[in-house]
């Protein structure tokens, strides 16, 4: 069973089902044993490069497809469903890919992007520390100038692919101001004085590499400075509003994919004489997963149709990453159920999928942090709401 997708066009059709042959045929039959094996996948990405799936949302001129964010994440979707470390790492890349494709210059752009949109080059993005994850104004890592350019000191926390990435979108201090004080940088991975600390050991997602990233008096050239002196912080922002809703459509497919298994393994597993979905508990259980999932899918969708559109979406981001990931956990957790004992063995994929959506809930801004984000947008426009009736008021009078 596979989602029903309501896709805009042909190319789009052709995208998302290669997209699923792909995550059938090549990432379902080795997910297991190289999450066992803490296997970091680089030459998948590299295929899903060659391929064009590493930029769909990105200019064709620089070799990405040129497909919307509706397309994009629904592909996304068909990756997470089959090997949800894979899927991360593609959302992950695409918004490490956003400051260059978004805020460099048209010479940036040719220089470094068709490499890495076709897979050539796989990033890693340098934002959290470890006392500024929430907080990224927060932030200690330096950048001093020098001669030609700039100076990196310092170190950069939970870094997906760290250690693996062949480029890393850092970001830096270059002035004492709280917000106006950080800066972009496009750094290298074989520049002099970086470094990887000893990968993270983790519940789930073990074939992505999660490490620090040490700058011990990295030198990048001034060129590599994306954006404006200052500028980091709008950057980052930014680029994790569509990073959110790379994670949101990863947690929807991985939640698609317990639900999958769970219907198939009810539909063939009989008890009192009949099939287990035909017991009134489960198949009310198994609906309640079908509506979480369906639900979930409906938030990310708005959220990419308003992107897609150059509507402001940042609220509507928020709520998918907080309703998509929290429906996760809870189908996953579901699923386990379902299949019982089973399920609580590596035997079936339903264990791995739930310790894989507990750390959706977390990065790329906790739950908790996207609860506030949706305060505050709704603050800021009943506030905003409020002066255009009184503007009106005060003309009708």
């Amino acid at each position: 069973m596979s989602a029903d997708r309501l896709l805009p066009s042909a190319d789009a059709e052709e995208l998302v089902g290669l997209a699923r042959d792909l995550a059938a045929g090549e990432l379902a039959p080795f997910a297991a044993r190289a999450e066992a094996d803490h296997a970091f996948p680089r030459e998948t990405f590299r295929h899903l490069g060659e391929l064009g799936l590493l930029g769909m949302p990105y200019d064709e001129a620089y070799g990405g497809a040129g497909l919307g964010y509706e397309v994009y994440l629904q592909a996304l979707e068909e990756l997470a469903g089959a090997w949800a470390s894979v899927a991360v790492g593609v959302s992950v890349h695409v918004m490490s890919c956003y400051p260059l494709a978004t805020f460099g210059t048209d010479e940036q752009r040719a220089r470094w992007l068709p490499d890495m949109v076709g897979g050539a080059l796989l990033g890693g993005y340098c934002l959290s520390e470890a006392d500024a994850g929430s907080d990224p104004a927060a932030m200690r890592c330096r950048a001093e100038r020098v001669d030609g350019g700039y100076r990196l000191t310092g170190s950069k926390a939970w870094v997906t692919h760290g250690g693996e990435a062949d480029f890393y979108t850092v970001f830096a201090r270059t002035s004492d101001h709280r917000s106006r004080g950080i800066s972009c940088f496009l750094v290298p991975a074989d520049a002099d004085g970086l470094s990887a600390g000893k990968p993270e050991s983790k519940m789930g997602l073990t074939g992505s590499t999660t490490a620090t990233i040490e700058l011990d008096g990295v030198v990048v050239a001034e060129e590599r400075l994306i954006g404006d002196e200052g500028q980091g912080l709008q950057i980052a922002l930014s680029a994790l509003d569509s990073g959110r809703l790379g994670i949101a459509a990863a947690a929807v497919g991985l939640a698609q994919s317990a639900l999958d298994h769970s219907v198939h393994y009810a539909a063939g597993r009989e008890t009192f004489g009949k099939p287990i979905i035909e017991h009134q508990g489960l198949g009310f259980l198994l609906a309640d997963m079908a509506a979480a999932v369906d639900s979930a899918r409906a938030t990310v969708l708005d959220a990419a149709r308003r992107r897609d559109l150059g509507r402001p979406f940042a609220r509507q981001a928020s709520v998918a990453k907080l309703v998509a990931t929290d429906a996760a956990m809870r189908v996953t957790t579901d699923a386990v159920q379902v299949l019982g004992g089973a399920g609580y063995t590596t035997e079936f994929p339903v264990e791995r999928f739930m310790r894989e959506a507990k750390i959706m809930q977390i990065f790329e801004g906790t739950n908790q942090i996207q609860r506030m984000v949706i305060s505050r947008h709704l603050q800021k426009d009943d506030a905003s709401a409020t002066i255009r009736a009184t503007r009106t008021g005060s003309r009708a009078a």
